[in-house]
């Protein structure tokens, strides 16, 4: 056991985590690095992880990190787009065996959201370790809040480790409205929430969100030398769809659009990148979605030429904006632009109902800006890190 903490220490010490920090910071360290933190709780448990292909330790997944030092592992629950990640986004997540460790594995994304009671029978604790990008309708917090209440209903304590927010230095977007509720967004809180899951996780037990208002026992276990000021590159693709930093920055803005007719890339190898519909020859943009499995199988506009923007070629400094949608809705020509999702990513009708009555982005803003600001006094009750105010 010492000898892999050695050697796990080893690698934090030569290897960079969080790229763009400056010189003279400290190496940021995710929670799932700080073995000796939460080993101790582990012992002679039966334990359960939610995670996915995110979980790293260094060079080593959590799974084999935590069977090489003999904890009990008895299953993994898998979130959207699998264990291994390589399922693409909607896609049938199976439960099955893991080939490589011979644990069980059950999905917790389809017709099974929340672990049963028999699920979770006979585990003693659950390990949360999952990468989160900072945006409402990204789907791990909700699999977070299902393991939260499920875990509370079967008293079984939960531990999450936390990792850094790549969006966290913003706060933005229309607030959820409690009648929009859905898988792409649980709780009223703004598109970008600021928040890592481990801030967010005690803000919903805070605000009595969890069914019944009961509450999860929850350990959260830090990450060292963050803050929300961080600029911080992710080592590992979160999902198949967001490959790189750009796509990270871009995607709280280009979501909303898979509630349109527009292409936010998906079938091409730069998705959230780039947007475009077929009908917009005038602009200069070219690309051609393709199938490509484990990323596209049926992406919109398959094997059609669309016409847009190359976000390679923009000065998008990051956040919320509107502008692109807005500048999108007002060149389709047909009134079928939005799609019945566009409420649930929005989490409210009356963005969709704004943008229709020919508002600027100004007078959008101005009227979640309430909604908002009171969302952000919230939000510091539950802050475990330095915030970029």
């Amino acid at each position: 056991m010492n000898r892999l903490i050695l050697l796990i220490s080893f690698f934090i010490a030569t290897t960079s985590c969080g790229h763009g920090q400056p010189e003279n910071k400290s190496q940021i360290i995710p929670g799932a690095y700080q073995l000796a933190d939460y080993l101790p709780l582990l012992k002679d448990k039966n334990v359960a992880l939610v995670v996915n292909h995110t979980s790293m330790v260094g060079p080593s997944h959590l799974v084999d990190t935590l069977l090489s030092l003999n904890v009990n592992l008895k299953k993994v629950f898998a979130p959207e787009h699998g264990f291994r990640g390589d399922a693409d986004a909607g896609e049938t997540v199976k439960s099955g065996v893991d080939v490589q460790t011979k644990l069980s594995i059950i999905s917790l994304y389809g017709d099974n959201k929340k672990p049963t009671a028999k699920q979770l029978a006979g585990i003693d604790v659950v390990v949360f370790d999952i990468q989160d990008v900072g945006t409402r309708f990204y789907t791990y917090i909700s699999t977070m809040h299902y393991m939260m209440e499920a875990c509370a209903e079967s008293n079984k304590p939960m531990i999450i480790l936390d990792r850094p927010n790549p969006n966290g230095m913003y706060v933005d977007g229309p607030v959820l409205k409690p009648a929009y509720q859905s898988f792409v967004g649980m709780h009223p809180i703004p598109v970008l929430h600021g928040l890592t899951v481990g801030e967010l996780a005690k803000m919903i037990n805070g605000e009595g969100w969890l069914n019944n208002k009961i509450k999860c026992g929850i350990t959260i276990i830090p990450v060292e030398n963050y803050n929300h000021k961080n600029q911080y590159s992710l080592p590992v693709k979160p999902s198949p769809n967001l490959p790189n930093d750009l796509s990270i920055k871009m995607y709280p803005s280009l979501c909303l659009f898979e509630g349109t007719v527009i292409s936010v890339g998906r079938g091409t190898y730069q998705p959230f990148q780039q947007i475009g519909h077929p009908d917009f020859k005038d602009l200069p943009h070219v690309f051609t979605p393709e199938s490509i499995e484990g990323m596209a199988k049926n992406p919109r506009y398959e094997n059609q030429k669309c016409y847009g923007i190359d976000f390679h070629q923009t000065d998008f400094g990051g956040g919320f904006s509107l502008a692109y949608l807005l500048d999108f809705y007002q060149k389709y020509e047909e009134k079928d632009f939005f799609n019945s999702y566009f409420d649930k990513l929005a989490g409210t009708d009356e963005l969709r109902k704004q943008i229709t009555n020919g508002l600027s982005e100004e007078d959008i803003r101005e009227g979640w800006a309430g909604e908002l600001n009171s969302y952000k006094v919230l939000r510091r009750k539950y802050l475990l890190y330095e915030d970029f105010e």
